[in-house]
């Protein structure tokens, strides 16, 4: 991996204070060396994509929460996975519902991924571990 990857941004949609808060402290711990943007709802989500179309770095992930406000995740999930260039951007679903049908619908968008929040400090700990692993480390994007 080349130096240039570990300069990526990671973009967090989260909406709730408490979640983020705490994401951004696993990431924290864990020493994360990417950058973290956050996105606080849909539309400051789906506002990134005119920044990316004027050429700021594209993100080696997208972490989104599903339950936000003005526009939801699986709405801002749909538009990067049909946008032409940056529907390669991986998407992984971060967020508290467990229902069944949210979990099909992603999948139906393309996310990349689809990880249940868990309620435990230490076990979000190893999700963070994880995904910074996993998407900063190990994954091989197109180029």
């Amino acid at each position: 991996m080349n130096s240039e990857e570990f300069c990526k941004p990671i973009l967090l949609v989260e909406d709730n204070p408490v979640d983020l808060d705490l994401t951004m402290r696993a990431f924290s711990m864990r020493r994360l060396t990417n950058p973290v943007e956050v996105a606080r709802d849909g539309e400051e989500a789906l506002a990134y994509i005119e920044k990316w179309e004027k050429g700021d770095p594209l993100p080696v992930v997208v972490l989104l929460d599903l339950k936000l406000p003005k526009t939801d995740g699986l709405e801002v999930l749909e538009v990067i996975k049909k946008h032409p260039v940056f529907k390669t951007i991986p998407v992984v679903v971060l967020t508290t519902s467990s229902e069944s049908n949210d979990v099909k619908r992603a999948y139906e968008l393309g996310v990349n991924s689809y990880i249940v929040k868990p309620v435990d400090f230490e076990k979000f700990l190893e999700v963070a571990e994880h995904i910074e692993l996993y998407w900063s480390v190990l994954n091989k994007p197109p180029v």
